[in-house]
């Protein structure tokens, strides 16, 4: 029998709604009900000044095998994601090759993954076969390989009967479709935000609208079917406002936002910075306030992390050419903390936002539960952002070489 003791931490439950100070037991990642005895007691950690809290569920997170596996591996993304507090992670069906239109490769997948990375990884399946967008995938089989979910990505649909087909299956199964809304015909090619610094540059745009449009014709889709859908990566503060009005009307929609969105601004992509490249863009600073007004009102329901791990060369071509991705796993706590710091939530706030409500979303509390575990972050720890301190394969984020603060130094997994 080996238990922990941690004296005096705050301890964030967003189940009960407590913060409280206290001292604690802690076995197989369980907090003990009763003190044990002095002699079951392996080993004993001050933790004044830090938080306990749950481990975390990340709503989408590319972890780049099976496929592209010079990026990152189940591995590698496994090891920075469990280290970093993130036990349950949601990857898309956009692997290269596609394998999530495929029941019994999911299923492997994710047994890949526990055995590789140690995490609990949950596949969202393909909408359409290979992801091509003129026929449903085999839903059924993915709901039988363990998807509760399906999206199409980024790939585009061949017409928007193809959608509602999709949608009407995804309903009878009683299945939640993930957008990451973006219509093609404004996107275009672009591959930045809309704005002053793009124009400057030169540099192909992805206007706000593109992402605004896709969601309202989602929307309509989605009241005429009655499918449970989630809206991922928002990134305009005017979808804030359209996620809001159709929570009014009592559709079935949830959303989420990159923790990097609110934080970040597309000023980064100043100089051709390409490690400010990623999709959907980073947007400008009014997005950002907006985005962060909607999480904060619970009209975004979750922050994820958007990790995508890439190599270096990945990001040495031109900026247009450059695969977009930013590594996350490694800055999410801290950059949670830095939302603590500057007022927008308490503690306990920021921890329901990426704990508690993507399990919610994701319709699995009950098992998140069980396998939580307990993470142990000092919200004061600064650490400087580099090759070295980044867990992940990919090293890929804008910033790089600055000192943060806010780091989990100890996990409790069963």
């Amino acid at each position: 029998m080996s238990i922990v003791k941690i004296e005096n931490v705050c301890v964030l439950d967003p189940i009960q709604k407590t913060d409280r100070i206290d001292t604690v037991f802690i076995e197989n990642g369980k907090l003990l009900n009763t003190h044990p005895d002095q002699s079951q007691i392996t080993e004993v950690i001050d933790g004044r000044g830090k938080w306990l809290m749950p481990t975390m569920v990340d709503l989408c997170a590319r972890l780049r095998e099976p496929g592209q596996q010079q990026h990152g591996t189940l591995k590698s993304e496994g090891k920075a994601a469990r280290e970093n507090g993130i036990l349950h992670v949601f990857t898309p069906p956009d692997s290269k090759p596609i394998v999530q239109d495929n029941g019994a490769l999911v299923h492997g997948l994710v047994e890949k993954a526990m055995l590789d990375g140690g995490i609990y990884l949950q596949v969202i399946g393909a909408q359409t076969q290979g992801l091509l967008g003129k026929q449903p995938a085999n839903m059924a089989g993915l709901k039988k390989g363990g998807c509760s979910a399906v999206s199409n990505a980024y790939a585009t649909f061949e017409n928007d009967d193809v959608v509602i087909r999709t949608l009407e299956y995804a309903a009878g199964l009683d299945m939640t479709v993930v957008f990451y809304a973006e219509e093609h015909q404004i996107a275009k090619d672009g591959c930045v935000h809309e704005g002053f610094i793009a124009s400057r540059q030169g540099l192909p745009m992805i206007p706000t609208l593109a992402e605004t449009v896709a969601i309202a014709k989602y929307l309509l889709m989605i009241e005429a079917t009655g499918v449970k859908a989630h809206f991922g990566l928002l990134s305009s503060g005017a979808s804030v406002e359209l996620i809001k009005n159709a929570k009014a009307k009592g559709l079935p929609i949830t959303a989420d936002v990159a923790m990097q969105q609110l934080h970040l601004t597309d000023a980064l992509i100043d100089g051709f910075n390409t490690l400010a490249h990623v999709r959907p863009p980073l947007r400008s600073e009014q997005d950002k306030q907006l985005l962060r007004q909607g999480v904060k009102d619970g009209v975004i329901d979750a922050i994820c992390t958007h990790h995508e791990p890439l190599t270096g060369s990945a990001k040495l071509a031109p900026f247009a050419e450059t695969l977009p991705g930013i590594t996350a796993f490694d800055t999410y706590v801290a950059l949670g903390v830095k939302l603590v710091e500057e007022g927008l939530f308490t503690p306990l706030e920021w921890v329901e936002k990426v704990t508690l409500a993507p399990a919610r979303v994701a319709n699995m509390i009950e098992s998140w539960k069980q396998q939580a575990g307990l993470v142990l972050v000092d919200p004061t720890l600064e650490w400087l952002i580099n090759q070295d301190s980044i867990l992940s394969h990919g090293k890929n984020t804008p910033l790089i070489d600055q000192t943060i603060k806010g780091k989990v130094i100890q996990t409790f997994i069963a």
